[in-house]
């Protein structure tokens, strides 16, 4: 990965970099290696440290809502839950915090880490919530399903077995 001066002027008048990707596609590995060409921060799963301690919770509960990906049937269930909540309080959708209290406090995160500037963040829908930033360059790391096999396979010390 190399740097020439062009591209060092248009990183420079950068804020933040967001990494997107597919699973196993290295993309954070390419996140941690740009940060530290650039010198700059990498926010990675800190992220949900910071949101922990933002909502006064542990890290555990706020990993719980960083990997949680709402179904359809459960966000149906929680929006008639918020309409009429004695229907429906006995139901297994409640935890100590919900995922509107984490997605706003994450949000906080990483609009906090782009405005402190330097800062690559990987993932956590940052290209979203930095989105009409014009100083934030959003990138997208891809790869081919034949290339995030074995780097998955490696990465968690499986065996073709």
């Amino acid at each position: 990965m190399s740097v020439d001066s062009s591209d060092s002027s248009i990183i420079s008048q950068m804020r933040a970099i967001t990494i997107s990707r597919e699973y196993g596609s290295g993309g954070g590995e390419i996140a941690r290696r740009l940060a530290k060409r650039l010198g700059w921060g990498l926010i990675d799963h800190e992220a949900v440290i910071r949101v922990a301690q933002e909502l006064g919770v542990s890290e555990a509960e706020a990993a719980v809502h960083d990997e949680y990906a709402e179904g359809l049937v459960s966000r149906i269930l929680s929006s008639m839950q918020a309409v009429d909540p004695a229907m429906y309080a006995a139901g297994p959708f409640s935890l100590t915090m919900n995922a509107q209290e984490y997605h706003k406090a994450l949000e906080k995160v990483v609009t906090s880490a782009a405005t402190a500037g330097h800062v690559v963040i990987v993932g956590r829908a940052a290209q979203v919530i930095l989105a009409g930033q014009r100083d934030v360059l959003h990138v997208r790391v891809v790869a081919s399903i034949e290339q995030r096999v074995p780097y998955v396979m490696r990465r968690e010390g499986l065996d073709q077995d």
